[in-house]
């Protein structure tokens, strides 16, 4: 039987949030995977990579799997009402809500991480509370139907994880292997808890300004809470 995923596609989304979920399951057997936005002009990623949506809101179908990514635009969509309703649309009949990155804020604003266990980037672990959410520091998260990635290359992490759920683990070792994603980076600075003094610093001073949107955004009378 054919699995459905949506994953949505929005401007300013992390474009490996995105790419890397969506290279493990379109390698799983009877897949379809669907980017979906509002209309299916070409969207432009964070990172300046041009996407093309292949189905909008109106048209998609019922997901099997729905998929939040992250990115710089996720702030536009924590008060965006059309893309909120249809999330929950489309949760109140999926097998799996997920989200990679910061796309967990998205899955809070649309109401659905109340009493449930959650990751997000490092950087945005500290609003999951705001949701009524349990805020975890891992790389996959699952509660039940929902399941959450950490930061940005959690999301291949993510991916694999969701397939063994659907599939059975020697699927999903087999799309790890024929990936090679055998992970040996070459510096130990991928965590705050690793990454120099210097480092940290330099990166935090970089995503300031859209975390100060965000906190705006989720102050009781700046938008979403």
């Amino acid at each position: 039987m054919t699995v459905t995923f949506g994953i949505l596609c929005f401007p300013g989304v992390q474009q490996l949030d995105l790419t890397g979920p969506y290279e493990v399951f379109a390698s799983a057997p009877d897949a379809r995977v669907h980017l979906v936005w509002k209309d299916r002009a070409p969207v432009r990623s964070a990172t300046g990579l041009w996407l093309a949506p292949d189905t909008n809101f109106a048209e998609a179908p019922s997901f099997d799997v729905l998929c939040v990514p992250g990115g710089a635009g996720v702030n536009a969509l924590l008060t965006d009402g059309e893309t909120l309703d249809f999330i929950r649309r489309q949760a109140a009949g999926a097998r799996f809500i997920t989200s990679v990155c910061t796309g967990s804020l998205v899955l809070g604003a649309a109401g659905l991480l109340r009493g449930k266990r959650a990751a997000s980037h490092w950087n945005a672990l500290d609003f999951l509370p705001r949701f009524g959410a349990e805020p975890v520091r891992a790389r996959v998260v699952r509660d039940g139907a929902l399941i959450t990635a950490g930061g940005v290359t959690s999301g291949i992490d993510f991916g694999l994880s969701v397939v063994a759920e659907l599939w059975g683990q020697p699927v999903a070792e087999g799309i790890q292997l024929m990936m090679e994603y055998a992970p040996a980076p070459p510096f130990d600075a991928g965590t705050p808890g690793t990454a120099s003094p210097d480092v940290l610093a330099a990166t935090r001073r970089r995503l300031a300004p859209m975390r100060e949107e965000r906190d705006v955004l989720l102050t009781p009378g700046g938008g979403v809470c």
